[in-house]
């Protein structure tokens, strides 16, 4: 067996980063920037009033100072003329500053009669003008890799981008395995269950930007496996959920071997999740989890998380790992590095006492994995320890 740590480093030999596509901007929230963006115009791209007011000349701001105004300049219509001595343009906010003007009064600041303003108080010394290119000028870039949020969606359409490059969605095969194993709706026997594997590790995948497809389920025999792995040809990753141990109903790896699987590795020294194995096949990397939902969820955070990162260019990153104060004692860890399903309370870490790899409830209670190494010992309550937030 092979510690986490090294089977995350030779899960990231057996992946590359997915090949760049252009999207339209107004689909591209979420997904993985992969060039640089370049902007195709300056922000603002004229100098333009922050404020309702008067444009005119600053060296003649004073108090009690007159002004004719002479026009008017509004967003989208400026005013064309030329702001000269003793004169003032109306402007509000947003509207391109007339030639000749450089300072605006806000209206509260001056009193109207006609076509003359005259200034109350000294207005001070704030110019209330939003400067071109202050917010950034063509050129600028927005630089890749990043996740893009609606902050950078914002931004890249004030750089007039319609289309951008981001990284294709790794398509993800999900293959459940199993004669006991029904699909939610359906009618289960009495000796089966409900697959909820593929569906809790769809879910995460998607939210981490891939495109998993959930294939039908592999009945224990030779032949739905190798019918399920056909059906998997083109996707960039392989992921099949049960069937990967010894037992004689276990055919996964077999079958895979007999369809040319180049093995990396089988059974880490991780709980829950020890029997993982993971390899080559064909052009895609091929991982096979434990068929405990627990299980296979855990193995989700702590593998298939930073290989979908990795593929879409953000880097071969650990989990990042926080500490926390430990909420009560837990006794001795055994020889395998132990992912415990744990809640955060008040800064604390709690761990749940039920860590049986078959609760799902537990797991759906719980919003962060306590991350113990092995052999650790005995920890007290107020003791720091790590965790996962998840």
């Amino acid at each position: 067996m092979i510690t986490v740590s090294e089977a995350r480093s030779r899960l990231f030999d057996l992946i590359s980063p997915v090949p760049a596509e252009d999207v339209p901007l107004i689909g591209a929230a979420g997904r993985v920037l992969a060039r640089d963006v370049v902007a195709r115009r300056d922000q603002p791209p004229f100098s333009a009033s922050s404020m309702d007011g008067y444009a005119l000349k600053a060296v003649e701001v004073e108090a009690h100072a007159m002004f004719r105004i002479v026009g008017e300049s509004a967003a989208g219509h400026r005013f064309a003329g030329s702001v000269g001595p003793g004169q003032a343009v109306r402007i509000f906010t947003g509207a391109p500053m007339p030639e000749g003007a450089d300072f605006v009064v806000m209206q509260e600041n001056v009193e109207r009669k006609g076509d003359v303003i005259t200034l109350a108080d000294a207005p001070g010394t704030k110019d209330n003008v939003r400067r071109a290119g202050v917010d950034f000028t063509s050129g600028a870039t927005v630089d890749a890799p990043r996740v893009l949020r609606p902050e950078d969606i914002a931004l890249l359409a004030a750089m007039n981008i319609a289309s951008v490059p981001v990284a294709r969605k790794p398509v993800v095969a999900l293959i459940s395995t199993g004669d006991e194993l029904v699909m939610p709706g359906d009618d289960p026997g009495p000796d089966q269950i409900i697959a909820s594997n593929t569906f809790g590790l769809k879910a995460m995948l998607d939210n981490l930007g891939a495109e998993a497809r959930m294939l039908p389920i592999a009945q224990d025999t030779e032949a739905s496996l190798r019918t399920a792995f056909a059906l998997a040809e083109g996707a960039d990753m392989v992921v099949t959920i049960g069937g990967a141990s010894v037992g004689d109903h276990d055919l996964v790896g077999r079958v895979a071997g007999d369809l040319g699987l180049e093995r990396s590795f089988y059974k880490i020294l991780m709980q829950p999740g020890k029997p993982l194995m993971a390899g080559r096949l064909g052009g895609a990397a091929m991982v096979g989890l434990p068929g405990n939902p627990v299980s296979a969820m855990v193995c989700g955070y702590i593998f298939l998380a930073p290989m979908i990162r990795a593929m879409l260019g953000l880097g071969k990153a650990q989990p990042r790992l926080h500490q926390g104060v430990l909420a009560a004692a837990i006794g001795p860890n055994g020889p395998r590095e132990h992912y415990l399903r744990a809640r955060i309370d008040g800064g604390k870490v709690a761990a749940f006492d039920n860590q049986d790899s078959s609760l799902l409830s537990v797991l759906a209670q719980a919003d962060a994995l306590l991350v113990r190494p092995p052999d650790d010992p005995a920890r007290e309550a107020g003791e720091t320890v790590s965790y996962l937030p998840i």
